[in-house]
Parts: C-alpha cells; sequence; structure tokens
C-alpha cells in the first residue's frame, strides 16, 4: 500500500509536541511507523564501500517499511537506558543531550519524527520540499531538515561539561551531531540502495513557515529517494 492509503489507515494520536499547528493536526494524521527492520541490506564495510552523495533522485515514493527503517537508522532509539538517565539512540550526542530533532517533509506536509514511540508527528499540511534549497530535492519523496534545539542542552549542577552553555561550543555540539545522524543515512541508503544528498536550505524560510522558536536552529538539509 503507498504511503497515502497508510495515512488513511493510522489511527489517530494524542500530538504531544508542544508546537504544532491546529491546522495541521486537523489536516494530517500521524504516521505510526512500522516496527524498523534491524537486520538485512549490505554490511557495514560494503555500506561504506558504496556511501556517495547521488542528486539524482526519483519522484518515487518510499514505502513505509523503507520510510520507518530510514529514520530509525538516522537517529532511532537503540537501547532504553544511556547516559543522562536518556534513552540511547543511533548517533550520539554531547551528553546525550540528543538536540537534533529531524522535521521531515513528505509530499503532503512536514512531520516531526519522535524517536521514542517511533512515529511522525504532524506540524504543517504544506509541501515544505522546496525549502531544501536545491531544485532536485523538490519533487524528491523525502527531505529531512535538521533543526538544532538549544533548551536540551542541561546547564544544571549536575552537568559535567562546563562549557555546554557557551554558545560557540553549543554550535560545535550541534554541526558535529548533525553529521553524524547525516552519515547514518548515507550509510543505510547505502546499504538499500537508495539516494542520498546532504547539502544546505533555506534555512529563514524554512524556520519561519515551521514557527520555530528562538531557540531552535535550522541547520540543514538531506534529500532521500530511489536513484533517478
Amino acid at each position: 500500500m503507498d504511503r497515502r492509503t497508510f495515512l488513511r489507515a493510522v489511527p489517530a494520536l494524542t500530538i504531544l509536541a508542544g508546537d504544532v499547528s491546529s491546522f495541521a493536526q486537523e489536516s494530517l494524521q500521524p504516521i505510526v511507523l512500522p516496527a524498523p527492520e534491524k537486520d538485512g541490506g549490505k554490511s557495514v564495510l560494503a555500506a561504506l564501500q558504496e556511501r556517495r552523495t547521488n542528486r539524482n533522485i526519483s519522484e518515487k515514493e518510499l514505502p513505509a517499511q523503507t520510510l520507518s527503517n530510514l529514520l530509525w537508522a538516522a537517529f532511532g532509539v537503540n537501547r532504553a537506558q544511556a547516559s543522562f538517565g536518556k534513552p540511547g539512540r543511533t548517533a550520539p550526542s554531547a551528553s546525550n543531550s540528543q538536540e537534533i530533532d529531524l522535521y521531515v517533509a513528505l509530499p503532503e506536509g512536514v512531520y516531526l519524527y519522535e524517536a521514542a514511540p517511533h512515529r511522525l508527528t504532524p506540524v504543517l499540511a504544506t509541501d515544505l520540499r522546496a525549502r531544501s534549497g536545491r531544485r532536485a530535492a523538490r519533487t524528491a519523496p523525502v527531505n529531512i531538515f535538521y533543526v538544532a534545539d538549544l533548551t536540551r542542552y542541561d546547564m544544571g549542577p549536575s552537568q559535567p561539561d562546563r562549557n555546554i552553555g557557551d554558545p560557540e561550543v553549543q554550535k560545535s555540539y550541534y554541526f558535529v551531531a548533525t553529521g553524524l545522524i547525516a552519515q547514518n543515512v548515507y550509510l543505510f541508503c547505502a546499504s538499500q540502495g537508495l539516494a542520498a544528498w546532504f547539502h544546505n536550505c533555506d534555512k529563514g524560510d524554512a524556520a519561519r513557515e515551521l514557527k520555530l522558536r528562538s531557540q531552535q536552529r535550522v541547520l540543514f538539509a538531506q534529500t532521500v529517494g530511489y536513484p533517478a
């Protein structure tokens, strides 16, 4: 079944994200992603050999299972307990801050990937793929916008990193965290025969249309789909 049929079939869930607009809630249903498949595909070494940027991406939609696997590989939960009392993710972050959010732009709208319940929560019922800033990305099935949330940096007395409140240190942390997630996406795509392209994006317009808070930063975008 294609994604549009899948969207109609899933039940409505309570929206947890505080910044989700009521319009998006009424227009889009949350996507309850299938459980991610954690085997199959090429080996890590084979994926490293095949890892590359491919800007020629088909408009063909990704199946729900492939989308699920992609997002889990990118920054999903891979263990219930890790440092600082939080679940562990497939990519590391400074003090396990998990400050990077994945805003997933699909043809029908934009969703926020919630890793713990492994689902996509509606954010905006508008096709925002053009804000990826690249012509070929506008028709690709998936564009991931990487957004840093600076409020995730814990500056309490139990925080051992005394520099974590420094804006320049934070910048180095969220850029590294984004690169680690993006490489997960590249390796997943190489393992599955998909095309991936990490690139700059229209940060200002994307932040405005997504109604991001002042503590959030749009960083980069990554386009994924079948090779054209």
